[in-house]
């Protein structure tokens, strides 16, 4: 699990450069997840660390196993200085731990829901899991460990979630993408739905 971590931790870090700041969260009964904020200019990029450690089992399986499985890690990608989006520290320590707490596998086209705004005054608190390979390239694991994949969280309003569920991630990306919407910007409204 330790080489593992580390070997996650060298990726984004060869990707992203060397992390500004960093937190831990641990949950009871689960493994310790750490939040890495990176800053690129005018973008903060917060990396989970920890959720990786353990393949996300099938819900449906009578027994995980310890080797085989996918996994991840999430990042988030927001404009600096428009919101205190450091308070989405706990809400996306709380989406890594899920697949531990909750048994859902995470992958791209799902939605995460915190309950809870992601950050204070945050129209957001759900997240749509984006397509991996972008910013951070996979990270190749020695058979049978499945390689780990860099998940990009794209925030989505009330609406724009319960339009998701509705019509499906392909045409909400379709829908930001036709409209120029910044998913980067904490303050961004609804993009029309119409």
């Amino acid at each position: 699990m330790g080489e593992i971590l580390a070997l996650v931790e060298a990726r984004l870090l060869a990707a992203l450069g060397e992390p500004d700041a960093r937190a831990a969260v641990t949950f009871l009964g689960t493994d310790r997840i750490e939040v890495l904020r990176f800053v690129d200019g005018d973008v903060v990029r917060y990396a989970t660390l920890g959720m990786s450690a353990q393949p996300m089992a099938d819900p449906t399986a009578t027994l995980a196993d310890p080797v085989k499985g996918p996994r991840a890690e999430l990042i988030l990608s927001v404009r600096a200085g428009l919101a205190d989006t450091d308070k989405v520290l706990r809400p996306l320590a709380v989406l890594a731990a899920s697949p531990q707490v909750e048994g859902v596998i995470v992958a791209p086209g799902a939605s995460l829901e915190v309950g809870e705004p992601l950050w204070p005054g945050a129209p957001f608190s759900s997240v749509l899991v984006a397509e991996p390979g972008g910013l951070v390239e996979d990270l190749e694991m020695d058979v049978p460990v499945e390689p780990v994949r860099f998940l990009p969280l794209l925030p989505m309003t009330h609406n724009e979630a319960a339009w998701k569920r509705v019509r499906g991630a392909q045409e909400l990306q379709e829908r930001w993408l036709s409209h120029g919407t910044d998913l980067r910007d904490p303050l961004r409204g609804s993009v029309n739905l119409d």
